[in-house]
This record gives C-alpha cells, structure tokens and sequence, in this order.
C-alpha cells in the first residue's frame, strides 16, 4: 500500500470511529443499550429477529423492542468494521519504515479491550462503570487515531517551550477526567438531576449525596436500567460534573490563549477556543431543554471533537524534528 493509500486509510478509520463514538452516545441516550439483551447477537441471532415471539421464547424478561435493537446491532456492526480497519492498520503500517509501531500496537489492544467491554455493557446490565468505561475506550481510541493521523501528515518541527507542551498535555487529562464524569453522570441517568441552570433545584447548593455518587462497585446481578440512585445522589453526580464543566473551562481557555501567544500557529487557539464555547452551549441547552435526544447526542460529539482538537494539539507541539 501507498503511503497516500495509507494516509486515507487512517482518515476513513478516524472517521468511522467517530461515527461511532456519537452512535453509541445516541444508542445509551436513547435507552436503547439493552436493546439487545445478549451479546454478539440479538436474541441469539446475527440480525435483529423479526417475530417478536421467537425473541419472547428466548428471553421472557426482555420483550422484543425492534427499534432499539436495530439501534444497537448497527452500533455493533460498525464498532467490528472499526476494530477490522484499525487492524489493518497495524498490520499494513507495521512494515514500514518509521511506522509508529507502539502506537499501533495500542490501538489493537484498546480495540480488543473496547469489545470486552462493550459485552461486559451488556451482560452487566448497563453497569455504570462498564458504561463509562466503555465510553472512555471510545474516546482514547479515537485519540490514538488522531494521534496517528497527525504523525501521518506532520510537516516539520514544531516551536514551543516545554512548559506550553506539558500545559497541553495536563489539558487533555484534564479533559478526559471530565469525560469521565460526562460518562457517569449519563449512566447513572442524573443528566436532568438539575432541571435548571445555573441553579440547582433553584439554589447553587442543594441537598446531595456524595457518599453514595461514586461507588464504582456495587456488584453484579442489578439492572441499572434508569438507574438506581435515588435524587440526592443523582444530584451529586450532576453538581459534581458542573463544578468538573468549570475547571476544564478555565484550563482550556488558558491554553487556547497561550496557544495565540506562543505557537507558531495560533489558529490552534482560535479552534480550541471554538470548540469550548459550542461544547459549553451544548449542556447548557441540554439541561433548559429537557435533555433533547439531538442536542444531548451533539454534546457528546462535541467532546470527541475537543478530543480530537487537543490531540492535534499536543502532537503538534511534542513533535520532534526526526518526525
């Protein structure tokens, strides 16, 4: 394969996995995660049964909702399309010279890890740490993605200080740990625990309970299904992510305006400042619109493009001449 060939191979791949990052925001947002009770298939099948008897006589508890499991077999279907792409990637690019060999062999483990946990969804009944695990597999997965495809296409040293580079590098984690929280706050369906903005059940610090927000583990067996927190918990998880909303605010404007006054290409700035600004408009209008399936899903696609942004970023200011 061409060097081109392969470049655009890496670009459809990133492509697709974003697709599919947002698709299955829309499929959890959508209650549609159990909408396939079992795991490869549907009832037991490759493809979505269509009588709803036969599914019944499989799983008596899990009624046949053919929308729903539609929902969900296509997310799996491009999910596997998506580890086939990244895995021709590895073996394609692990031949060339210079290839980026650790990077693809990351890839091909976070994709196969990406699976055990999209089962473990599943079978775990929407656990919520299996959830958002899978939620920030996705999202490193698409990193690693636009690592690669930055690295693909990388013109030249760039010139930054140090300190610029390791700010952007504490931006990403910083960014990702809010995702985190985006994640939690979703799974265990506390995203309308606070109807109103920018108050809280109209006080900027109503009763909530943090000791029982975040237990990682609460066993197996429970269906988390809507959830099972009740509302001072959810609550927490809820203020909790806003407060995270905040932090990342100010970490991330920062480095757009240190980007405009110290890189060699400001209109990185510019991007990241674009980006903060649409991604923090998505949850606000989220949160006074009721949780609008189109604009909840858009929120999510809205962090992966910030993900997206800040992996350009980093790559572009850690880059050394021998790229």
């Amino acid at each position: 394969m061409t060097e081109s060939a392969y470049r655009r191979l890496a670009l459809l791949t990133l492509l697709l996995c974003l697709g599919v990052v947002v698709l299955g925001a829309y499929v959890r947002l959508s209650d549609a995660g159990l909408g396939c009770p079992d795991w490869p298939g549907c009832y037991g099948r490759v493809l979505v049964p269509a009588d709803p008897g036969a599914a019944l006589a499989a799983y008596p508890e899990r009624p046949l909702e053919s929308a729903k499991a539609w929902k969900e077999m296509v997310h799996r279907y491009l999910a596997s399309a998506l580890g086939l792409c990244i895995l021709a990637l590895a073996v394609m690019g692990w031949r060339k010279r210079r290839a980026p060999r650790g990077l693809l062999a990351g890839m091909v483990a976070l994709v196969v890890f990406q699976g055990i946990l999209g089962m473990w969804t599943v079978t775990w009944q929407l656990k919520p740490l299996a959830v958002t695990g899978h939620l920030l597999g996705g999202m490193s997965t698409l990193a690693l993605l636009a690592w690669l495809n930055a690295r693909l296409r990388a013109a030249g040293p760039p010139t930054a200080s140090v300190g610029l580079r390791r700010f952007a590098g504490f931006a990403l984690l910083a960014l990702f740990a809010q995702i985190f929280l985006g994640g939690w706050t979703s799974s265990n369906y506390a995203a309308l625990a606070c109807p109103d903005f920018p108050t809280c059940h109209a006080q900027f610090w109503p009763d909530a309970d943090f000791s029982e927000a975040f237990v990682l583990w609460r066993g197996l067996g429970v269906n988390y299904e809507y959830g099972v927190l009740d509302g001072p918990a959810r609550t927490a998880i809820h203020l909790t992510h806003r407060l995270g909303a905040i932090i990342v605010t100010l970490i991330l404007a920062s480095l757009a305006v240190a980007l405009w006054r110290g890189c060699a290409r400001p209109v990185l700035g510019v991007v990241l400042l674009l980006g903060l600004v649409v991604q923090l408009g998505l949850g606000i209008v989220s949160v006074l619109g009721g949780l609008p399936l189109p604009v909840a899903a858009a929120h999510n696609a809205g962090a992966a493009i910030l993900v997206l942004i800040l992996m350009v970023i980093n790559e572009y200011l850690w880059r050394r001449s021998s790229t």
